[in-house]
């Protein structure tokens, strides 16, 4: 395995991971609250330059979830077209079915500002995170010596290709 599909799995395990950091800081100022009225937009100049300090806090975690799910979504293409194995296939497909369920979640905890809405909206991204993880150190365990790659022959010792 090539080392770049390595550091795009690790990139997006670690730009998920400080999401979840920026998601944890923008629900705890209510930043979202700043754009109930007006979602998907909010205050300021036509709804898309922030106004306040909350309003920008908020437009800032969507550009980088924006961002993270761009790079999950890479990671998952090409897992799939490098020919990785079946469970770096699988939980990268997980990691990519269950973001769009978390963008309405998200959305939901703008118009419903409570409990349930929080723990939904970051289980969802907990399972992302876990599954980029899984991702990740299978990637890096993939080619580590203790075991053939999938594509080798069973005549041939590992490190000899």
């Amino acid at each position: 395995m090539r080392p770049q599909f390595r550091h795009l799995a690790a990139t997006s395990m670690v730009l998920a991971f400080v999401l979840i950091l920026l998601g944890v800081y923008t629900g705890a100022v209510g930043a979202g609250l700043a754009c109930a009225g007006r979602w998907p937009f909010c205050d300021g100049w036509m709804g898309l330059f922030p106004a306040t300090w909350p309003s920008f806090v908020e437009w800032f975690h969507r550009f980088v979830a924006m961002i993270t799910g761009l790079l999950i979504l890479g990671t998952a293409i090409a897992a799939y077209r490098g020919g990785h194995e079946r469970r770096i296939v699988v939980a990268s497909a997980v990691a990519v079915l269950v973001l769009p369920v978390q963008v309405l979640l998200g959305a939901n905890t703008i118009f419903n500002f409570g409990v349930l809405a929080q723990v939904l909206h970051h289980g969802a991204a907990q399972l992302i995170f876990g599954a980029l993880v899984a991702v990740t150190a299978w990637a890096y365990a993939e080619h580590d010596g203790s075991r053939p790659p999938r594509h080798a022959r069973a005549d041939t010792v590992p490190g000899d290709d």
